[in-house]
């Protein structure tokens, strides 16, 4: 699972190559998924009108909600200064769970934001050349 936060969705609405190329490969794709925390999605729309609309246009990219659990880590990773909600919602999807057990990598414009031990990649990474 490959999880696009706010600044990865705004680089995917202006038309940044790189990332169109991995929607597409996620699209014929079977195994790989694009996941978008709701809270990363409305981020993008805040800074940038018109945002959520390009991205809800993709075929590819399924949505995690932010249900009473994850809001509650929100919440913490908020409090412990970690970035704002937007940048706690692509961490706290990023953790295992019980249904994905294993540690998701987010695509991000801005990887330094992140604590250490969060999986990202920058979206300019040459490795996502197809």
């Amino acid at each position: 699972m490959i999880i696009l936060d706010s600044s990865a969705l705004a680089a995917l609405a202006d038309g940044h190559a790189r990332l169109h190329r991995v929607v597409d490969a996620a699209l014929r794709s079977p195994f790989q998924h694009l996941l978008v925390p709701v809270l990363c999605l409305a981020e993008a729309e805040i800074k940038d009108e018109g945002t959520a609309h390009a991205i809800l246009a993709l075929p590819s990219l399924e949505f995690e909600p932010l249900d009473a659990s994850t809001a509650v880590l929100v919440a913490t990773v908020v409090r412990d200064g970690y970035g704002g909600q937007d940048l706690a919602h692509a961490i706290a999807t990023s953790l295992p769970t019980p249904t994905r057990p294993l540690q998701h990598l987010i695509l991000t414009a801005r990887p330094e934001l992140y604590p250490p031990g969060i999986a990202t990649v920058h979206i300019d990474d040459p490795r996502l050349e197809p």
